[in-house]
């Protein structure tokens, strides 16, 4: 029953990366990878704040993995963010593809311990 969860919180996930993707090319005409910046750092900073309540809150196991495998998974994309690096880095602009993935990866991390940090401030 739990896996049935995880993927449909997956699907929820992924349906609200598509319509975040689409809002942020849409508001910004933005043709560029930096909506998937902004969606992996949102989503692990929801990831830090959940990281964070569940822990402290005893919630099981499967729940932990119903939202952060499921929702959170779906709605990040690693996988996107690792085309994008490679595709600009076949481009021949490899400064661009190696600081898009250098601040892809310390926003998203430092978004994360910022979230785990204010639940554990507040805690």
């Amino acid at each position: 029953m739990i896996a049935v969860l995880v993927t449909l919180a997956g699907a929820l996930g992924a349906v609200a990366r598509f319509a975040a993707d689409g809002e942020l090319r849409h508001r910004f005409g933005w043709s560029t990878p930096w909506q998937t910046t902004i969606i992996n750092v949102t989503g692990s900073f929801a990831l830090g704040v959940i990281a964070g309540l569940v822990t402290g809150a005893g919630v099981d196991a499967d729940w932990q993995a119903v939202i952060g495998t499921g929702f959170c998974g779906g709605y990040t994309t690693f996988s996107t963010a690792s085309v994008e690096t490679v595709t600009l880095l076949r481009s021949g602009r490899a400064g661009a593809g190696i600081g898009y993935a250098a601040l892809s990866l310390m926003l998203s991390l430092a978004s994360c311990a910022a979230g785990l940090g204010i639940v554990y401030a507040l805690g």
